[in-house]
């Protein structure tokens, strides 16, 4: 993760009077609050200005290097106001930033110089030619030593090495058609290339801008849910005193207060009240999540309904969205196949070009041609050989397709797993936890037949026990937008439930009989006894992700460790083979035998026992909700509920692959027409910079149809 640092900038003239640091003050709540704080600040020696943002809840204070940050935070907290340095994530490094410049140079003078070129094109000749031609030098030369200064450091750095990369034939090849056309510009020659030269570099910077807009693209996601995060919290100590503490300071066991509109600092467990959370930034899902006592919630989310105590749990970098972080880092590092094949290609360039550009220098020279005229065919070839799309066949692809993915709450631990998972034709999937939640909850038939007023008293009985199933209650009925009511003399008796009095009426939630199987029976006085049943429901979608799955060709099947009863109760729901009781080298051996016959598998599971299992698989993927083995040995690992993440992911994994096949033909094919022609002096270098540019730009063209995948 990004280091913390106070926002504190020093001013812009070297005076002493204009730092200006941004404090967070999060008690503040009113025009009463804005007053007294700009006084306090103002009247600080040293302090130039305060002024007060309410909606931010935060004071941006003017003054000169006689005043420290301590200062400021201690003289409002003298008058009842906890304050802190404002904590920003550090600016991520673009890989776009650094091209900008040289590509904008580039397309200027190449816009300018086209213009003269188009003159002498039309027939001007004589003084006008020699004219043109030097405004073309005079302007060319300038910009194409600035916009190829990314290429000639990178092919100096490889040639200072004894080595040699796809920069040092394009560095040869602009350097060659810069000094033969300033050379025609010196003696009066017909031609200058410094157009070519230009669009050349023009093309070749917009082809890695655009890669490097890819990349800045698939990684914005993680940064804005990273930034989500605020820069600390409020906490409550065990005196009730409340003190603002950062982040990055936030400890296990400390308690959070919250705010409706807040977003939480850490992980943590909700300790007292009830509301609904916005965790659309983890899950890529819209719909609010209920929370309430015990419940655990997560750094990023936002509080959307009522003021909670949170414990925290987990800070700074073992947060969940740090985790996230972690797990897109790592995204691209695994080489695949066709990475691989890119790469050797990519090794052989080099000294291929060379050979290829010698070779066509020489034999011109054999054939009767003038070293210039040679030197020019030459020039083309090293130009038009570029393999700028061959090397961008593969990364462009994967990079568009996981940062799709990423938007629908599907991570995509490297580039390597696409290709695996697009061969995949058998899914084993886990029960527990994968195809259902894992926990239970209430039949919704159930809660529908509840009135509002006995759903009312269900749920303010329930938030007063941390019991899975009152706990699954509360989520439930805070989701249908119930309110709790007030209720007296509650008292909770362990493996009994929850009692107490509604405006003198006798209320209860607790055990029910033993036929009810797993459920809870609400009691109001004077009206019957009402069962609310609970089960491990299926996840959302479930039937329709299968129904994808098998329309893919996959062959799906359940392979657990539960019972044969829990087993098959969901076996005959989705209308899928299953082996229940697997251990997990059963689950191994499973996975060994459909192998064996050639098959590719992928593994879906979420718990320790599934770990082997998801290693030993082709493909695997995990829930979010998965044990830290699972989500660590998985290739893919989806953050919301709904199943249907594992056909997208399948198919956007194929769609990659198809995508990636397609550029390696129109990368190789554009090599076996370009190369000859300009072997044979068909190709001058303006038409070669044309060519090699436009390939490499319809490459990340087709690769960029992938963003509107993922659906």
């Amino acid at each position: 993760m990004n280091a913390h640092a106070p926002i504190v900038a020093p001013p812009a003239d070297g005076s002493a009077t204009a730092f200006t640091t941004t404090l967070v003050v999060p008690t503040m709540h009113c025009a009463g609050c804005m007053a007294k704080i700009e006084r306090t600040l103002g009247a600080l020696p040293g302090v130039v200005s305060a002024r007060v943002n309410l909606t931010a809840r935060q004071v941006a204070v003017a003054h000169d290097d006689g005043v420290s940050v301590p200062d400021l935070v201690t003289a409002l907290a003298g008058v009842g106001f906890a304050a802190q340095p404002r904590i920003d994530l550090a600016e991520p490094v673009s890989a776009v930033r650094p091209l900008l410049a040289p590509l904008a140079v580039a397309a200027f003078a190449c816009m300018n110089v086209m213009l003269l070129s188009v003159s002498v094109w039309s027939g001007a000749d004589g003084p006008t030619r020699v004219l043109f031609h030097w405004l073309s030098a005079a302007i060319g030369v300038p910009a194409i030593v600035f916009a190829g200064r990314p290429f000639f450091v990178s092919a100096w750095g490889a040639v200072r090495r004894f080595s040699t990369n796809m920069d040092v034939p394009i560095s040869i090849g602009v350097i060659l058609a810069t000094a033969l056309s300033f050379y025609e510009t010196l003696t009066g020659g017909a031609e200058a290339w410094f157009d070519g030269t230009l669009m050349l570099l023009l093309f070749l910077l917009s082809g890695r801008a655009l890669d490097a807009m890819m990349r800045d693209r698939a990684r914005a996601g993680v940064d804005a849910l990273l930034r989500q995060a605020p820069g600390g919290a409020l906490v409550v100590g065990a005196d009730g005193a409340a003190q603002w503490i950062s982040a990055a300071d936030l400890t296990a066991g400390m308690v959070m207060r919250v705010a409706a509109g807040d977003r939480l600092a850490a992980d943590g467990t909700i300790t007292t009240g009830l509301s609904r959370f916005d965790q659309s930034l983890l899950t890529g899902e819209s719909t609010p999540v209920a929370a309430t006592t015990g419940s655990t919630v997560l750094a990023g989310t936002l509080n959307l309904e009522n003021p909670v105590d949170v414990r925290v749990t987990a800070s700074g970098a073992d947060t969940s969205i740090a985790e996230i972080a972690r797990l897109m880092a790592a995204a691209g590092q695994v080489r695949s196949r066709y990475v691989r094949i890119a790469d050797r290609a990519s090794r052989l360039y080099a000294p291929a070009v060379h050979t290829l550009a010698a070779a066509a220098f020489v034999g011109w020279l054999i054939a009767g041609a003038g070293v210039y005229h040679a030197l020019v065919i030459a020039i083309s070839v090293l130009i038009i050989t570029c393999p700028c799309a061959l090397g961008l066949a593969v990364p462009v692809a994967q990079v568009v397709a996981t940062g799709a993915l990423l938007r629908r709450g599907v991570l995509v631990k490297d580039g390597s797993a696409l290709e695996r998972l697009a061969e995949v034709d058998h899914a084993l999937i886990d029960k527990t936890g994968t195809l259902t939640f894992g926990r239970p909850l209430p039949d919704p038939a159930c809660l529908d037949r509840l009135d509002a007023d006995a759903a009312t008293v269900a749920l303010s009985l329930a938030s007063h026990s941390r019991h899975p199933l009152s706990q699954a209650l509360v989520t439930a009925l805070a989701a249908r937008g119930l309110r709790t009511v007030a209720l007296t003399d509650v008292v909770e008796t362990p493996g009994q439930g929850v009692a107490g009095m509604r405006e003198g009426v006798a209320v209860s939630i607790g055990r029910a009989g033993v036929g009810d199987g797993m459920a809870s029976a609400l009691t109001i006085a004077g009206r019957p006894v009402q069962i609310i049943r609970f089960a491990d429901a299926l996840r959302p979608d479930c039937a329709a992700a299968l129904a994808r799955l098998q329309a893919l060709h996959i062959t799906c099947a359940i392979l657990s460790g539960d019972n044969a009863g829990a087993v098959d109760a969901v076996a005959r729901t989705t209308g899928l083979p299953a082996s229940a009781g697997a251990s997990p080298a059963d689950k191994l051996a499973a996975i060994a035998a459909l192998q064996a016959t050639g098959a590719k598998v992928l593994m879906v599971g979420d718990g320790l026992n599934d770990g082997p299992a998801l290693a030993a698989a082709n493909a695997s993927i995990a829930p979010g909700s998965a044990s830290d083995v699972g989500r660590q040995t998985a290739d893919v690992v989806f953050t919301g509920d709904s199943l249907l993440a594992l056909p997208r992911s399948v198919a956007t994994a194929r769609a990659t692959m198809r995508v990636v096949r397609q550029n390696f033909v129109m990368a190789i094919g554009y090599n076996l027409l370009a190369v000859p022609l300009a072997m044979a002096g068909l190709v001058t270098p303006l038409v070669a910079a044309i060519a090699m540019s436009t390939s490499s730009l319809l490459v990340i063209a087709n690769s960029l149809r992938l963003s509107r995948g993922a659906s």
